[in-house]
Formats: C-alpha cells, structure tokens, sequence
C-alpha cells in the first residue's frame, strides 16, 4: 500500500475511534493536500470525513451505542454554547436579491471561485473566502448571505456574536474556535452577525484583556481557516471594528438604502405572484417615491401589511374576491408615514 493509501486507512479507521482530535488532523491534511495540488487525495479524504459524520449522525456507526442520540446532542450543544443561531440549507437565489449592480457583480465574482476553486488552487492562487457586509439594518446583508449559501449549495451556521459576547466573555474564544473548527470539517458557511459588537463591548468598559483575547482569536481563526469553508461577517457599524480584522477580510460590500428604481423592483418582486394589483397605479408610483429613506425590509413590511389589511378588508365585504386582490394605496401610504416616524422615534 502506497502513502496515499495509508493516510485513507488511517482516516477511515481512526475518525470511527477518535472523533474529534482525528476529525482536526485530517481536516488540516485535507487543505494541506490542496495547497500542495494533491487536489484528487484531498477529495477523497474529504469523502471519507463526510461518510463518517453520517454514520455517526443516524447512529450506524458501530462504535456509538444505543440510545446515545441524546448524549450526542448534549455534545453538540455543549461545543457550540450560545453561538449558534441556526443552522440551516438556503433555498435562495441571485433572483431573490435586489441590490445595485456592483454588489451583485462582487457577490458573483465571490460565488464563482468557490465553484472554481479546483481551478484557482491548480494554478496556485488563493481563493477569496471572507467577506465582511456592512449598512443600515434591513438592506440585505443577511439575504445575501442566504444567497452565498443557496448559490453554492452549503450549509450555513449563523453565529449571533452580540447575542453572548458581553455575558461570556470568559467562553466565547474557546466557542468560536470549535464552531470554526465544525465549519471547516464540513465545508460550511459561517455568518457572523453583529461582529461590531466586540468594539461595543471595548466601549462600554469591559475587560480589556478578554476582548483582545477574542480578537486574536477570531483573527487566527480567519488566518487558519481552509479556503473552502466561508465566513462571512455582518456589521451596521463599519467604523467600530478593530482595523486589524477589516483587513483580514478578502471583500467588503456595502449594502445602503434602495433607490427608487430598486423600490420598483422591490415592488415587483413582492407582487410577483400576481394575485394583487393597486387602486390606483398612478398614486401606487408617488408611494415608490414616499418609501425613499426606507430600507428594503421596511418597504417590503410595510406593503405586505397594506395587502394583507386590504384584503381582509374586502373579504368583509364579499366572501369570494373575483381575480386580483385590490391594494388600497391609502392604506400603503399611512403604514409608510407610520414606519417613517417610528425610526425617526428610535434614532432621537
């Protein structure tokens, strides 16, 4: 048996009797085979990784015993702590993303070197796999994350970093390192949401030296992390990251309000099943104009509530609606103006 075949051996045997230290080593080899153009060795490690995670995962590993599902559970829940939001397969698309044409061309150019990274690693080129998005809450950064994931058919862990971060600051390097260390054995995408939250925590007077502690650790996990796992970040405050982590990230998108046009589109996107039609299309187009200072989840909200008042409103009237449901644009307006003044409440 040649070298290759006694590394396979070694994996197949070893991840079934070790999970987790071996899970590590064969993960560092895996991307140590990539870097060195051992491209059909590290698939098939890679293979022999996932089968293994299978097994144990619906218990036909024969080494877990029966009735252990719940310890295993435990496991998972103790590795990951609070971290964890969700974890989840996306089903969205490019087609579900309104955006300006720059942000789409950026996330395409992203989405193709992952689809290519086979490509980029034979000629020895690094591939771009951290990406920070930035803006106002409510204009798409967590949608295009969605879309990352659907594009490329991967699983998306998402990590609320400001969820934990001021309460267990004692925990959080430890469980960031084994949520990276998850998402690299599986080839995952991590979104990292509220990464401002470490500069808020520098502010309000926290323990200094435990925040640089964490810092360090998420930069060495950006440093280590192999090229075909993805993080990405989300932040609505650019300015309060430290300077040392904006530079670890390959792109970085900002993502602001809609313009008309793209209220338009919005519009369009929401209605696209064609049950519903406005009053008055003429007032319908002012309204586009009235939503400008909005975000694209406040527009999209807000319209969706007009529809839905507008419809049970007519359904009072009559028990069968003939073809399209009518939206009362009145209705649309005052939602608007209300959506306007409860952000100029919270911003005062």
């Amino acid at each position: 048996m040649n070298y290759n075949e006694v590394i396979k051996s070694l994996a197949q045997s070893g991840l079934e009797s070790n999970y987790e230290q071996l899970e590590k080593i064969v993960s560092e080899y895996i991307e140590y085979s990539k870097k060195t153009n051992k491209v059909k060795l590290a698939l098939q490690l890679q293979s022999i990784l996932k089968n293994t995670e299978r097994k144990t995962s619906t218990g036909q590993n024969p080494l877990v015993k029966a009735g252990s599902e719940a310890h295993l559970a435990r496991l998972e829940d103790r590795e990951t702590g609070e971290l964890i939001l969700e974890r989840l397969n996306s089903e969205y698309s490019f087609a579900d993303l309104i955006t300006t044409p720059r942000v789409k061309e950026e996330l395409g150019l992203f989405i193709e070197e992952h689809r290519k990274i086979a490509l980029l690693q034979r000629y020895e080129l690094p591939v771009a796999n951290k990406m920070l998005l930035y803006g106002p809450s409510g204009n798409g950064k967590t949608l295009a994350s969605y879309v990352i994931a659907g594009e490329l058919h991967k699983l998306l862990i998402v990590v609320n970093l400001g969820a934990i971060v001021s309460a267990k600051l004692g925990e959080t390097s430890k469980n960031l390192a084994r949520v990276f260390r998850r998402a690299a054995a599986e080839n995952a995408i991590i979104l990292i949401d509220e990464l401002d939250s470490l500069g808020k925590v520098r502010d309000y007077s926290q323990d200094h030296g435990e925040m640089k502690r964490v810092v360090n650790t998420i930069l060495q996990l950006f440093d280590y992390l192999p090229q075909s796992a993805i993080v990405i970040a989300a932040t609505n405050q650019k300015d309060m990251i430290d300077p040392a982590l904006l530079r670890r990230f390959d792109t970085s998108l900002g993502l602001d309000l809609p313009t008309p046009e793209q209220i338009r589109r919005l519009i369009d996107l929401t209605l696209k099943s064609g049950l519903y039609r406005f009053d008055k299309p003429k007032s319908a187009e002012q309204l586009t104009l009235s939503a400008q200072g909005l975000s694209y989840f406040s527009i999209q909200k807000t319209l969706i509530s007009a529809i839905k008042r507008s419809v049970l409103s007519q359904s009072n009237a009559q028990h069968d609606l003939p073809g399209k449901a009518v939206i009362e644009t009145t209705v649309w307006q005052q939602l608007l103006k209300e959506e306007k003044e409860a952000l100029a409440q919270s911003t005062d």
